[in-house]
């Protein structure tokens, strides 16, 4: 088989290698879809497209390292509703139809389109279903993602325990005739879940092909203790991510105070369920010991600013993670609390808002700090480090070609700085994944973008009437997880979290 070679020539490159951390002007050779030299004056073999890389800047791609995309179906639909309130409506069980193929793809591909075109290569995707989640029921979304190109980490989100009954209140506040229609539907025993995850990993999990299955269980008070221990079993098993969310609002802490003897970082330690296969999603609430303790084990954290902003969670403690050593990676979190899938604008965002955590600047994050984050830090968070997230031999060649005469690049500053603050994705001129171009001109060169995105907005009508059928249905229940939101947040104001003697005073 002939060789596939493509050498990019004298552009800035911003490697990422801990051992290269400056940017310098030089050569990236690819073959048959890996990196195999990086350096200056690079010899260009027989056969080798050539790059012209001058003006430009070459970084990895970014890293997607959680995500919802099933929630691209209600975009802008939602505002000022706290975590709790907003996955009322969000996540409805209650008379949840399964939804075709062609919309599932459809959903997914939108996601995958606007990732690529932001400089997202890799994407980590935790997916549900409301009506369940089935083996069919991801074939689209995997189908979805291969069809455009991108690397895709896809889970299948699972929990065996109804959220009214790890509400703390919950026995107060909600009326019994509610209650008895929030727990109405049935979960699958321990052997059926673990029998779906098994044979959903045998039928996706295809690194070679771009696509891994992640195991992720929601949260550990949305699961027994023994589903927590044997899914963690099977994802060490399997050699997979184990993606859970912990401590993403108030109300969590309450529910901790409440049903658990420690912290739920604790409690997942106690389990043996946290180490350097598991990922935490937002860990906004947690405390010194249990950044101690992430730290620790080897588990990675993903920071979601804007949806955490948006639902009002909280700003996690991102100082004290990355002190001590914590791997942190950056996510988008859904298109319906982030209301977008563009890793630039939670760069942003996480780059400016923990300069209000603390009035002693030399605490703030680094630009280089945050996007070390969304590359190297959410390759590590979605455990595909040893492929991608740098620039080096041996890795994928998964990354972004920058047209550095645009505005944002002009004048010519700090590179780390200017793709914190100043890029928001319009200066890409061209993404590859696997050394294959994926995104060119702006464009998605696997996929007709203005077909699909005309076929999404055909079926979103009918969808939309779908999901107010819903919302109906749960409306009812709105005055009382409201009530339990506002006790939890009364009860909570004494809670320190971790860095909090960094705060600064009134």
């Amino acid at each position: 088989m002939t060789a596939t070679r493509t050498l990019i020539r004298e552009a800035l490159l911003l490697t990422m290698d801990p051992s290269r951390p400056e940017p310098f002007v030089g050569d990236v050779l690819i073959e048959d879809g890996a990196i195999v030299q990086v350096g200056t004056a690079v010899e260009e073999p027989p056969g080798t497209t050539v790059v012209d890389g001058r003006r430009r800047l070459v970084t990895p791609g970014l890293v997607n390292a959680h995500m919802h995309s099933f929630e691209s179906t209600y975009r802008g639909r939602y505002e000022r509703l706290p975590m709790e309130l907003w996955s009322l409506y969000g996540y409805p069980t209650l008379g949840a139809e399964p939804l075709d193929d062609e919309l599932l793809y459809l959903r997914t591909v939108v996601v995958a389109i606007e990732s690529l075109r932001n400089g997202v290569t890799s994407i980590l995707d935790d997916l549900d279903e409301w009506s369940g989640q089935t083996i069919d029921s991801l074939d689209p979304v995997f189908r979805a993602y291969a069809d455009c190109g991108i690397r895709a980490s896809c889970s299948g989100n699972f929990q065996n325990l109804f959220d009214v009954n790890v509400l703390p209140y919950a026995d107060e506040v909600v009326p019994p005739d509610a209650r008895a229609l929030l727990t109405s539907g049935r979960t699958p025993t321990d052997d059926a879940y673990l029998d779906f995850l098994r044979q959903a990993a045998a039928r996706f999990h295809k690194p070679s092909e771009r696509q891994r299955f992640v195991i992720a269980p929601c949260g550990p008070q949305w699961c027994t203790e023994s589903l927590l221990v044997e899914s963690h079993r099977l994802a060490r098993e399997l050699g997979v991510n184990y993606h859970v969310h912990a401590l993403e609002t108030r109300t969590q802490i309450a529910t901790q105070r409440t049903f658990y003897d420690d912290t739920l970082i604790a409690f997942m330690q106690e389990l043996g369920v946290l180490d350097e296969a598991t990922t935490i999603a937002h860990a906004i609430w947690v405390t010194d010991r249990d950044v101690e303790g992430l730290a620790s084990s080897g588990a990675a954290v993903v920071h979601n600013p804007i949806s955490n902003l948006k639902l009002g969670a909280g700003v996690a403690p991102l100082r004290a993670l990355l002190d001590a050593g914590v791997p942190v990676g950056l996510g988008t979190d859904g298109p319906s609390c982030n209301d977008s899938a563009r890793l630039f604008d939670t760069i942003r965002v996480a780059a400016l808002l923990h300069s209000v955590s603390s009035p002693d600047p030399e605490l703030w994050p680094t630009a280089r700090e945050i996007v070390t984050a969304a590359t190297r830090g959410g390759a590590r968070a979605a455990c595909i480090d040893d492929q991608v997230g740098t620039l080096e031999p041996g890795k994928r060649a998964d990354l972004v070609l920058f047209d550095l005469d645009t505005i944002n690049f002009t004048p010519a500053g700090d590179v780390y700085r200017q793709l914190a603050f100043s890029e928001n994705g319009t200066s890409i001129e061209l993404v590859m994944v696997d050394g294959e171009v994926v995104v060119e001109g702006g464009w998605c060169t696997r996929v007709d973008e203005p077909a699909l995105l005309a076929a999404f907005r055909e079926r979103l009508g009918g969808f939309a009437r779908y999901h107010e059928r819903l919302e109906d249905r749960y409306r009812q229940f709105e005055p009382y997880i409201a009530e339990i939101h506002r006790r939890c947040a009364a009860d909570t104001s004494d809670f320190k979290q971790a860095g909090r003697a960094a705060a600064p005073t009134a």
